[in-house]
């Protein structure tokens, strides 16, 4: 079921599809859903990025900005640069061998961070919000991710009905992937992201989950990211009157990111892990190359068995 790949990551490539690799998250922002905001101290980050690779993360995905569900500030590549340089900088110091992305829709923060070491760039735009990230990516040595998203964060809340969720999230992946190529990134550095939670609401989530395994059509290594979200914190909800994904949403409607912010009907963030790896051990059934994950010792032991199985068949 899962193809195989070697990604182009400018000074080197790293094989996908033997198994599922584990992308450990790292947040240096204040407002993050998932930690309090504890990784703006860059020892702290520093610290958080080196115990996900002794916990077995392939790679690290550092990210000095929220994209979380109503987010609205939006931090000059400056602040951002501010922010994760010094724990790219130290993390490589400290691991030379460790496989660092950067989560940015920057330029500008592109540039310095892959020039300062960094081998991945992951943007959750897939190139839309800086019209001189494709450009600036195709001059760049290092691999892509292009994620699928919805409008913009703060006005999640408003968007109409998705319809056909998988069949409009391919094609415009397949549009993404294009203008990449278009642009003279090669198609050896791409991995496309469906983009989980990002402006879809609740119940638009899930078709993209049962029907993971249609992005293979694609042709390119897939990458997934469905931790701690809040469309599974909806289904997790021990509140029986908003429970379940038939009911899912603010209004049927609502975003469904992964933060803490939405109103009532989520399960809290630490009754989320163990649907978390329900749904991470799914996309490795269904031939994720890459899960992008908050709890990574946990997901690395669920994608072991994933793999397993996938390997018997």
């Amino acid at each position: 079921m899962r193809a195989l790949f070697a990604w182009n990551l400018g000074h080197s490539n790293l094989p996908l599809g033997h198994r599922t690799l584990v992308m450990g998250i790292v947040n240096v922002t204040p407002d993050s859903f998932s930690d309090g905001g504890r990784g703006i101290d860059p020892n702290h980050a520093v610290e958080h990025a080196l115990k996900l690779l002794d916990e077995g993360a392939d790679i690290v995905d550092i990210g000095g900005e929220s994209t979380r569900p109503g987010s609205k500030d939006a931090v000059s590549a400056q602040q951002e640069l501010d922010r994760v340089l010094p724990v790219l900088l130290e993390v490589k110091r400290s691991r030379p061998d460790a496989i660092i992305s950067i989560d940015t829709y920057k330029s500008t923060v592109a540039q310095t961070c892959i020039n300062a070491g960094a081998e991945i760039l992951n943007d959750v735009s897939g190139g839309m919000w800086d019209k001189e990230m494709l450009p600036a990516l195709a001059t760049l040595p290092c691999g892509v991710i292009l994620m699928h998203m919805r409008g913009r964060p703060e006005n999640w809340r408003t968007l109409p009905p998705i319809g056909d969720a998988v069949a409009l999230v391919k094609q415009e992946l397949s549009d993404r992937a294009r203008a990449a190529q278009a642009a003279g990134i090669e198609t050896s550095r791409i991995v496309l992201d469906p983009g989980f939670g990002f402006g879809k609401s609740f119940d638009e989530n899930y078709p993209l989950l049962a029907h993971f395994e249609q992005f293979h059509e694609l042709g390119f290594p897939l990458l997934a990211g469905v931790s701690r979200k809040s469309f599974l914190g909806r289904t997790l909800s021990r509140d029986r009157s908003s429970a379940g994904p038939s009911s899912e949403g603010l209004s049927s409607k609502g975003p469904s990111g992964g933060d803490a912010y939405v109103a009532s009907g989520l399960a809290p963030l630490s009754e989320r892990l163990y649907g978390t790896l329900a749904a991470e051990t799914t996309l490795a059934l269904k031939g994720a190359h890459i899960i992008r994950t908050h709890d990574v010792r946990a997901c690395v032991d669920a994608v072991k068995i994933a793999n397993a199985i996938s390997h018997s068949t």
